[in-house]
């Protein structure tokens, strides 16, 4: 029996309104007492909207049906409201990369995965705050898993949403290899700590989570409650014949490779040139790009409903 005194807003992606499977949960929730109110989006920022007004509402859970995107646009309207009344995040993972939610092992059905969210405890964990724009021009955005920068930003943007579905992670792969041929690097200033580095990268990734693009790992020690971003830095490679070096420490991470440079930082800053391209950067799944931006941890901003055990809080870690 799920406790009277939850109430759950379940959010869900407009796309995904008329999944049989999610329509039966709610109503084998409800009559075993629990207490869902469900609103459908329909627009972009519909879902930020709804999670926002839910604690007015009395709300205490907020639920995230849908994809990464969805995900990371319910967390917005959760960080606009005082952290004292926020209510905690769950996630029905149905888009087609589901990231997060596949990392920290959240069931991937709809039945299943609505079912675990109204069992699991929550657990605070850290939020990214990113601050991007041009000089005319500032934003503020939160995520929870993963920003990629690069190469890495331009795959996940350009792979046509039909090929996401058919494939899923696969899809990402597949563009990836067919962009590696013709791949672009992109130039900036990196200030982290006492550091500053400028570099051409092929790809940049500020995880909180540890996978991006369906699947693809590139933050194997991410913890989402150790108060610090890791860091993977891949620099580009003028030769086919350097791959293989790059591949391999890709394999192990280095903290010091030719080609790849992986540390952890609460704070890290991009900054371009007049000349340079906008970075094209995904936050977790969506598309956008920016002169400059500047990410930083946020520590245990947002209470999340995660399996016991997970493997991504530190608190699980082996003594």
């Amino acid at each position: 029996m799920t406790d009277s005194k939850k109430r759950y807003l379940l959010i869900v992606n407009g796309k995904s309104a008329g999944e049989p499977a999610l329509r039966e949960a709610v109503g084998a929730a409800r009559k075993k007492g629990g207490e869902i109110v469900v609103r459908v989006t329909w627009e972009g920022g519909d879902g930020a909207e709804f999670a926002e007004k839910a604690a007015e509402e009395g709300i205490t859970h907020v639920i995230a049906a849908g994809g990464d995107g969805t995900v990371n646009e319910v967390v917005n309207g959760l960080m606009r409201v005082p952290h004292d009344r926020r209510p905690a995040l769950g996630i029905v993972p149905m888009g087609s990369a589901n990231d997060f939610a596949t990392s920290v092992g959240l069931p991937l059905e709809p039945g299943p995965a609505l079912a675990a969210a109204l069992e699991y405890d929550a657990y605070p964990i850290d939020v990214v705050r990113m601050t991007a724009g041009s000089a005319d021009d500032t934003a503020t955005s939160y995520y929870v898993n993963m920003t990629t920068g690069g190469f890495g930003a331009e795959i996940t943007s350009t792979t046509p949403k039909m090929l996401k579905r058919m494939l899923g992670g696969g899809a990402y792969s597949l563009m990836g290899a067919l962009k590696a041929w013709r791949h672009q690097s992109y130039r900036g200033t990196l200030h982290w700590q006492e550091r500053e580095q400028s570099e051409s990268l092929l790809l940049l990734a500020l995880g909180n989570g540890r996978q991006s693009g369906g699947g693809q790992v590139l933050a194997p020690r991410a913890k989402l409650d150790d108060g610090r971003l890791d860091v993977l830095l891949v620099k580009d490679f003028s030769s086919v014949w350097e791959l293989p070096t790059l591949i391999s420490e890709l394999q192990h991470f280095p903290a010091e490779g030719r080609y790849v440079r992986y540390f952890t930082a609460p704070r890290l800053t991009v900054t371009t040139r007049g000349e340079d391209e906008p970075w094209p950067l995904t936050l977790d799944g969506e598309a956008r790009r920016f002169d400059r931006f500047c990410v930083e941890v946020v520590p245990l901003a947002l209470s999340v409903l995660l399996p016991p055990g997970c493997s991504l809080l530190s608190a699980n870690d082996p003594p």
